[in-house]
């Protein structure tokens, strides 16, 4: 059995409309579970940034004032702005996310390449199964929305196109 991306994404897209939870399709060849609701534990701490900055009391030593450090967290890079002409790749399916077919090839794709329609941008690994991704749109990549082998969910946006 073939798996035919298109109707892989209509029918998530219908099941997401539904009120069903979980949905488990099997043959001989091909298995399938959808869970909606379901959580993922990401593989990496996840590290929030404020702009706070919070100073420590003073200790003082035989009447002798000693500085204490001040601990501030550092700021995100900005994020790149996006032309509204930009069209986002998004994950048809819950998985993670893979820039190259294995860990010693280069990516599929870098910022700033010239990409085509149907070339293949990167795979998301979903039960054991990889995945390729290809782009519906030629153009040049602006963004890479993802860090390789971070869990991505459907309809996450995986990386911005800024199309031909």
């Amino acid at each position: 059995m073939s798996i035919d991306f298109q109707q892989l994404r209509e029918l998530l897209s219908a099941i997401a409309q539904t009120d069903i939870t979980e949905l488990t399709l099997k043959n001989e060849e091909f298995e399938l579970m959808v869970r909606k609701g379901a959580t993922l534990v990401p593989s990496k701490p996840v590290v929030a940034y404020t702009d706070t900055v919070e100073i420590a009391p003073t200790p003082t030593i035989a009447n002798s004032v000693v500085p204490s450090p001040v601990s501030a967290q550092p700021t995100p890079p900005p994020a790149p702005t996006r032309d509204k002409k930009w069209v986002e790749i998004t994950s048809p399916m819950v998985g993670t996310f893979y820039r190259a077919p294995a860990p010693d090839e280069p990516p599929f794709v870098e910022v700033n390449d010239r990409i085509s329609k149907t070339q293949t941008v990167c795979i998301i690994e979903a039960m054991k199964l990889m995945n390729e991704i290809e782009a519906e749109i030629s153009g040049q990549v602006m963004e890479i929305a993802v860090e390789n082998g971070e869990p991505v969910e459907y309809g996450q946006t995986l990386m911005w196109i800024n199309p031909d």
